[in-house]
C-alpha cells in the first residue's frame, strides 16, 4: 500500500496522520512536543513505523504548525503549509459545504471562513493564551483535575457562573473568587467555558459573519463543555469530526496528494530512518545591517542541511 504522510508541529502538540491514495485516515498519533520538536518528530516517525502495516510506502509528506520550517527539514517534506489552508482542506473533506472553522490548539486560536470550499477571511490569535488549550490545562492542574474531565464536569451545571475571560490573569483571579464564594465546581468550570467561547468570538469574529455548517476542531474540541458554549453562544450546531485532534497532519498529508498528483516526481521523504540520524540546530545573531536578524541553522554532522530566519535572505539555504 502506498499512502501520504502528514506532520503537524504545535508549541503543545504535535500530530501525525498517514492517508491512504484514497485520502483515507490508515493510523494517527499524538504527541506532547515537550518543547522539542526535534526529538518529538523522530520520536513519532518510530511509533508510525511500527504501527503502520507492513509494506506501507510513504510517496508524499506534507508538514504545518508553527514548526513547519524545522520540521520539514528533519523529515523531508514535499510541501510545507501554514495551518489555516492545512485546517481548511481537511475540514471540507469531512463537511463538503463548510463555511466556518473554530480551531483552538495549546497556543493559539484560528478562524476560518469559506465560501465554496474556498477560504474567503481567516483570523489568528497567536498573542494571549486567553482561550486556548495551554489555559485550560493550567487551571486542570491547579484544580487537581485531568484536563479530560473539565467538559464532562461543565455539562452538570445548572447556574453557571459569570467568568472575566478577556485575560488569563483575570480569568484565574475570578475563578478563585467564585470558589472561595462557595459556588459549585461544575458551574464554574461551565462558567470558565462559557468566558472563553465568548473570548475566541470577540477577538477573532468580531464583524464577522458566521454561518452554519459549523465544524470545531483542534484539541480543545475535545472539551465536550466548550462545544456547548459554542453552540449556546453562536445559536446554531457546531459539529466536531471524528480525528478533530490531527486534523492539520490530515490537511498536510492531503496537500501533499493533491501537489505529487499534479507535479509527479519522486518524495523528498528521507524514511523512517530519519528517526536515528543525529540533528543538531543553533542559531546566531547576523551582523552584517542594523537589523540583527536571529538566523537559526540545522546540522547533521558537520553538514549544514537549511538556515533560515534573515530578512534579506543571505543565510537562506
Amino acid at each position: 500500500m502506498k499512502g501520504y504522510l502528514g506532520v503537524d508541529v504545535g508549541s503543545v502538540t504535535t500530530k501525525f496522520a498517514v492517508l491512504d491514495q484514497e485520502d483515507e485516515l490508515v493510523a494517527d498519533l499524538y504527541l506532547r512536543t515537550l518543547g522539542r520538536p526535534v526529538q518529538i518528530v523522530q520520536q513519532g516517525l518510530q511509533h508510525l513505523a511500527r504501527q503502520l502495516p507492513a509494506g506501507v510506502e510513504v510517496i508524499g509528506v506534507g508538514v504545518t504548525g508553527s514548526a513547519r520550517r524545522l520540521t520539514g527539514i528533519v523529515v523531508g517534506a514535499d510541501v510545507v503549509k501554514n495551518e489555516i489552508t492545512a485546517h481548511a482542506v481537511a475540514a471540507t473533506s469531512v463537511v463538503p459545504d463548510l463555511h466556518t472553522v473554530l480551531e483552538i490548539g495549546g497556543q493559539d486560536s484560528k478562524l476560518i471562513l469559506l465560501d465554496d470550499g474556498i477560504v474567503t477571511d481567516f483570523a489568528m490569535n497567536s498573542v494571549c493564551a486567553a482561550g486556548t488549550g495551554s489555559f485550560l490545562d493550567q487551571q486542570a492542574y491547579r484544580l487537581n483535575l485531568p484536563v479530560e474531565e473539565i467538559g464532562p464536569l461543565a455539562l452538570h451545571s445548572q447556574q453557571p457562573v459569570r467568568i472575566a475571560g478577556r485575560c488569563t490573569v483575570f480569568a484565574e483571579s475570578d475563578m478563585i473568587h467564585k470558589q472561595q464564594m462557595g459556588h459549585r465546581l461544575e458551574d464554574i468550570l461551565y462558567g470558565l467555558c462559557q468566558a472563553l467561547a465568548r473570548n475566541y468570538l470577540n477577538n477573532l469574529a468580531l464583524g464577522k459573519e458566521l454561518k452554519s455548517p459549523v465544524v470545531f476542531q483542534g484539541g480543545v474540541a475535545a472539551n465536550a463543555g466548550m462545544v456547548r458554549a459554542f453552540e449556546e453562544t453562536l445559536k446554531m450546531p457546531v459539529f466536531v469530526p471524528p480525528h478533530y485532534e490531527v486534523m492539520g497532519a490530515i490537511g498536510a498529508a492531503m496537500l501533499a496528494h493533491e501537489y505529487l498528483s499534479h507535479n509527479g516526481g519522486d518524495t523528498c521523504f528521507k524514511g523512517f530512518e530519519a528517526s536515528e540520524m543525529d540533528y543538531a540546530t543553533r542559531s546566531f545573531e547576523c551582523q552584517g545591517c542594523p537589523n540583527l536578524c536571529e538566523v537559526v541553522e540545522i546540522r547533521v554532522a558537520r553538514q549544514v542541511l537549511a538556515r533560515w530566519g534573515g530578512r534579506c535572505g543571505k543565510w537562506d539555504t
